[in-house]
């Protein structure tokens, strides 16, 4: 099983490899097309500001390719927060800035309804399941992950919404939609059951 994790630029790329070197992956860091096109998976990143991400992504000539792969040919991915978001249809994060629109969503900024939370979310904070995934195989209910992140993905899709997180709102931590997996919360720094999610994906058939 050869894993790769797309390079544009942004994200804890390392963090991400350790994590799947240690689950026993064969895994590479690259933005090749070529190598991108032969790899049984994929993975995207992201730690960030989404229009430097999409930028990011232009510029490296990717968007076409991720889309044929993607979309297209149905190759799997896990998208992990930044990466999350830039599969989304559009993000208000300091305007309007167009995504990938792989999935039907939008990205929007964290409420603070409540003034006690800090923005951004960094920490450890719930995962509550909503409904079953194989990425919950040995995961125990309401397992701690980690978070970073000021922005949150809001689903028209109600369908593929298989995780929540609440702090100060309840926003959406994590979806599966056929090929496509995706977690607000970073498995790479979420210890033991992060890298069961992980492990999940990589041994999903």
């Amino acid at each position: 099983m050869k894993i790769s994790i797309i390079d544009y630029g942004l994200g804890n790329l390392r963090s991400v490899y350790g994590a799947i070197e240690r689950i026993g992956g064969e895994v590479s860091i690259t933005n090749d097309i070529s190598e991108l096109k032969q790899s049984d998976k994929l993975i995207l990143p992201g730690v960030g500001a989404f229009a430097d991400g999409m930028e990011s992504l232009k510029k490296l000539g990717l968007i076409e390719p991720l889309k044929e792969l993607i979309i297209e040919q149905k190759k799997p991915i896990f998208a992990i927060c930044l990466g999350f978001q830039l599969l989304a249809k559009e993000s208000s994060e300091f305007g309007a800035h167009k995504g990938l629109g792989f999935i039907d969503a939008i990205v929007r900024k964290i409420n603070r309804n409540d003034k006690q939370i800090i923005i951004p979310h960094v920490g450890w904070n719930d995962m509550i399941k909503v409904q079953d995934s194989y990425l919950w195989k040995e995961i125990p209910k309401d397992t701690l992950f980690y978070y970073v992140h000021s922005y949150h993905v809001v689903c028209n899709n109600k369908r593929i919404i298989i995780g929540k997180c609440h702090y100060g709102i309840d926003f959406i931590s994590a979806i599966e939609d056929k090929n496509i997996v995706a977690t607000q919360f970073h498995p790479e720094k979420s210890q033991y059951f992060g890298l069961q999610v992980l492990k999940n994906f990589i041994e999903k058939k």
